[in-house]
């Protein structure tokens, strides 16, 4: 669940393969040996060639099988549904270690997303990893970290609120509501180039990738950010409010406000004039026009 959008996301330097005559200096990284682009094969490397793109496809799969769990599972975490372990779950934590070990994993998600999503890291990170799994391996460190919060998550079981009755089946919908606009909003970008998939597929088969870029469709002409809107929607519609849910929703909900700060401080140096008149239109939670004036605020 990544907070850079695709208009963010890198560009494949991925090219087509020219002879065998194309010779590149030897790359002392395995990673690059095993999905070396088709432009540095050495000599009568064909089938190498194929067993790349192949690995490459490989590779991408299993990073987004990795998301589509870690996000299904999600769902059931935050929701107290159907999983073996859930966010109310398990035996209670004292405050303090409930702070240090919750906190210290969502610190560290924090970190994952922020840095990977930089374009320094991004531009340091290929020069080990290829650019065409530069993505699936930003979706793989994310979904390693929201398993292990999962796994290692004390809870707080202390009831901060609860309702029954029809408030309490509101409350569920609003939340099950909030779960389908991130899927939904995913694809209305470009769900597949998000988690690395596009990227992948293209190096598979051969083409210069070419990113989607900067477009406005669906939700996103209501709100700059509805992915965002989505998350906050699934972890505050809680029917039974614990201290450890709210512990939970309080974190990440500071984290999606710094996140799109710095998000759109990337968004604005790419798009330019674009992004800031897209800004000036349209709010960046809330789906209420904003009125003249204040021209250029990120968080309004």
């Amino acid at each position: 669940m990544s907070l850079a959008t695709a208009a963010d996301s890198v560009q494949d330097s991925a090219t087509q393969g020219t002879k065998s005559e194309v010779i590149a200096p030897a790359s002392r990284c395995p990673f690059h040996a095993l999905f070396a682009d088709p432009g540095t094969a050495r000599p009568a490397a064909g089938r190498r060639v194929d067993f790349a793109g192949t690995a490459t496809m490989a590779y991408g799969l299993l990073a987004y099988a990795s998301f589509f769990g870690t996000i299904v599972y999600a769902i059931g975490f935050v929701g107290n549904w159907l999983v073996p372990k859930s966010i109310d779950s398990g035996p209670a934590a004292a405050w303090v270690e409930a702070l240090a070990v919750n906190g210290g994993i969502l610190v560290l998600f924090v970190i994952q997303h922020t840095v990977m999503a930089r374009r320094w890291f991004k531009d340091w990170w290929t020069r080990i990893v290829p650019e065409a799994i530069e993505r699936s391996t930003f979706v793989l460190a994310a979904s390693a970290i929201l398993a292990l919060l999962f796994w290692q998550w004390r809870p707080l079981p202390a009831v901060v609120w609860q309702t029954s009755g029809p408030v309490a089946w509101v409350l569920t919908g609003i939340s099950l509501l909030g779960w389908a606009t991130v899927f939904a909003s995913s694809f209305m970008v470009s769900h597949w180039e998000l988690f690395g998939l596009r990227q992948t597929f293209w190096r598979l088969t051969g083409r210069t990738y070419e990113p989607v870029g900067f477009r406005l469709v669906g939700l996103y002409k209501l709100v700059r950010h509805p992915l965002m809107v989505g998350f906050l929607l699934a972890f505050w519609a809680a029917p039974v409010m614990t201290e450890g849910h709210l512990l939970f929703a309080v974190l990440t909900t500071g984290y999606i406000v710094f996140g799109v700060w710095m998000e759109e401080r990337d968004l604005r140096a790419t798009h330019g004039e674009d992004y800031r008149a897209y800004c000036d239109r349209v709010r960046a939670f809330v789906p209420i026009p904003k009125r003249a004036g204040r021209p250029g605020d990120i968080m309004r």
